[in-house]
């Protein structure tokens, strides 16, 4: 059985809880989580660049001079791409980016992560993060306590703007709910700070 301790804002032990071995046990596979990772960066892609083909640039109706005579080569249309002012060939057109990763795999990639930071010892089970009143330095003081020194992803069960808006000035610090937990935010941060609230929540959306 795999047990992780329950620590409050000062960083002593309360008491040990159980993980799911189904969920924090699994075998670290590379290739899940970078097949899972470019899924998603896929998806945030923009893909707005934009050219115009020949058949959308302006003018060229005409022919730009006569066929014969002139020396030069023989031109029906000033859309053509060879002119300065001709639309683009093969230039780039809005489009998606994204592509299809099955349920099954981004679940598993999603449990593979959060194995990963439990092996590397990353994950951190706070009782509760509880502000009176929005303040940064306080955020700042159960951070450190935590040994949080650059990078951490704190996780809740539901909305909190009193700590969402405390850490909102904290580089490096990110606040989500159990709801949004994706591998590519689990893996871009060092720590993961997890209620144990949040924690039994995640366990079910997993399980």
């Amino acid at each position: 059985m795999i047990e992780i301790p329950v620590v409050d804002a000062g960083n002593q032990e309360l008491r040990r809880v159980p993980l799911q071995e189904a969920i924090f046990g699994r075998e670290i596979r590379a290739d899940l989580l970078a097949r899972t990772v470019n899924y998603q960066l896929a998806g945030r892609r923009g893909g707005n660049a934009c050219t115009k083909r020949r058949s959308e640039v302006s003018g060229g109706g005409k022919k730009p001079y006569r066929q014969k005579g002139t020396g030069n080569a023989r031109q029906g249309t000033a859309r053509a791409p060879q002119f300065r002012t001709g639309g683009i060939v093969f230039g780039p057109i809005p489009h998606s980016y994204a592509h299809k990763l099955p349920k099954k795999v981004r679940r598993l990639a999603l449990q593979v992560a959060l194995s990963a930071k439990w092996e590397a010892g990353e994950l951190i089970v706070l009782e509760g993060f509880h502000l009176s009143e929005v303040k940064t330095s306080a955020a700042r003081a159960i951070l450190a306590a935590l040994g949080v020194e650059r990078s951490a992803l704190v996780v809740l069960p539901e909305a909190d703007s009193t700590v969402e808006l405390s850490v909102r000035n904290l580089p490096g610090i990110d606040v989500m709910r159990v709801e949004g937990v994706n591998v590519y935010d689990l893996l871009a941060h060092e720590k993961v700070v997890l209620t144990e609230a949040a924690l039994n929540r995640l366990q079910e959306r997993l399980a």
